[in-house]
């Protein structure tokens, strides 16, 4: 059984997958204040990595922690949408993959973290 949503091919297909991403990510922008809190952070964060890090290596590992941490938050949206789109109901299967869900946005924050703490405490000595 073949889906008939899979069509494109070519431009065609990359042009129509940026414009889903983008309406992914201003459906999360606007419908979940962790990712806007996340994206601010991001915003915030990304001139001060290139301020802070004392060479590409660092900087990539600064951003691309912040980045990180945006990119299980939407994993973690997705998730709670996928299950709320099969039911309100409370049920121990929905809130187990919400709190994984959840549990997997709080590691990346904490390796963020820890790599933001372990760049000042370098920048500092």
């Amino acid at each position: 059984m073949s889906n008939p949503h899979k069509g494109r091919t070519g431009l065609d297909r990359i042009l129509h997958a940026a414009g889903y991403s983008w309406a992914g990510l201003r459906a999360a922008y606007v419908g979940e204040s962790a990712f806007r809190q996340e994206t601010w952070l991001t915003i915030i964060g990304t001139p001060l990595a290139f301020w802070l890090g004392r060479d590409w290596v660092q900087v990539a590992l600064l951003l691309g922690s912040l980045i990180l941490v945006l990119i299980v938050e939407l994993l973690n949206s997705a998730v709670e949408a996928a299950i709320d789109r099969v039911s309100f109901e409370l049920h121990e299967l929905s809130k187990r993959a919400k709190d994984i869900a959840s549990a997997a946005v709080l590691l990346s924050l904490m390796l963020a973290g820890g790599i933001w703490l372990a760049a000042i405490w370098q920048h500092l000595r």
